[in-house]
């Protein structure tokens, strides 16, 4: 199999990091506007082929797998034309910005039949999947009350046109805790929910900071928080009736040694280590590359389903318009 990446920020150089180390595939070819880092990364990575047009890099018949990297705006354009040249996709967080553009980009990639994941690449991890089994088997109780927080200092390095912080990083702890709710007490937990929310904003005018609450249908409630002008921070605390689960490392950079510690109610705390063979980005890898294999049409669980991404977007933007309610 043969990458083709869109784009020439950091992440791609991540990314590019990941398939080598993975050593399954190759990357044939780097599309970016800009001279200087696009062939920076060609270099770097020893990608033979590079495009100063996105579109040329998707008309290429040698390119099977196509990474986007481009600011959030421009996802659901450059899925949709992936999703129109044949090519299998992987997007990276957030699929856009709005509904519309996300009904749009996942309407192409039913219509084309082609394979799509949103790169939450987090998701993949075997950090998730044990945060997931802790809570599916019980050791907590049912389920009552979730907490999340993401802050970053990023609001200078991401594109205006992206939408600020709940887009580049409101979508970490709102894809961990649709999961854990979506596994653990179904998908119609989702099907009516109250939400507030504050905020404030950047000097682009875009949400720089807000913090939302959440109450679903089954009782669950849910407090989320996410700042990109401040930080590095991250926390994602579980309730249930008879324990808590605290995230002690950072759930959406999970690398070789990552930790979660199971409190049983004024009992001494039992901490928990997940060992792994490398970060979220190798283990995306690894799960694109076993799907197409497979002939599949989509990750699953606990990575992102475009039935996920659909439920990620509807919480974000619900929580955006809160926001701009207030």
């Amino acid at each position: 199999m043969q990458w083709g990446i869109l784009g020439t920020s950091f992440i791609s150089g991540v990314m590019a990091e990941a398939i080598r180390q993975d050593g399954q595939s190759l990357i044939h070819a780097v599309a970016g506007r800009s001279p200087e880092p696009r062939e920076s990364l060609a270099s770097a990575y020893d990608i033979p082929v590079q495009y100063d047009s996105y579109d040329a890099l998707l008309a290429d018949p040698k390119v099977d797998i196509v990474y986007i990297a481009l600011p959030n705006h421009l996802h659901h354009e450059y899925v949709i034309k992936a999703a129109q040249a044949g090519k299998a996709i992987l997007c990276e967080k957030s699929l856009s910005v709005d509904m519309e553009k996300t009904e749009a980009a996942l309407a192409a990639v039913d219509r084309h039949r082609v394979f799509f994941a949103e790169g939450l690449m987090y998701l993949n991890h075997p950090f998730t999947a044990g945060i997931l089994d802790v809570i599916k088997a019980g050791k907590i109780g049912q389920l009552r009350a979730i907490q999340g927080q993401y802050a970053a200092a990023i609001s200078q390095f991401v594109n205006p046109d992206s939408k600020g912080a709940l887009y580049n990083l409101g979508c970490y702890p709102v894809s961990l805790l649709h999961l854990i709710i979506e596994q653990c007490c179904g998908p119609e937990a989702f099907e009516g929910y109250t939400l507030s929310a504050m905020g404030r904003r950047g000097s682009d005018g875009n949400i720089c900071e807000t913090q939302a609450n959440f109450q679903f249908v089954n009782g669950m409630m849910a407090q989320l928080h996410t700042a990109e002008d401040y930080g590095l921070h991250a926390e994602f605390t579980v309730l249930g009736t008879t324990g808590s689960l605290q995230v002690s490392s950072n759930p959406w950079l999970p690398g070789a040694q990552n930790q979660l510690t199971i409190t049983q109610y004024e009992q001494k705390p039992e901490v928990i280590e997940v060992e792994a063979e490398g970060d979220g980005f190798l283990y995306q890898v690894r799960a694109v590359l076993k799907a197409l294999e497979s002939h599949q049409s989509h990750l699953i669980r606990p990575a992102a389903r475009p039935e996920d991404s659909r439920q990620f977007m509807k919480l974000l933007t619900d929580w955006e318009a809160a926001v701009m309610a207030q």
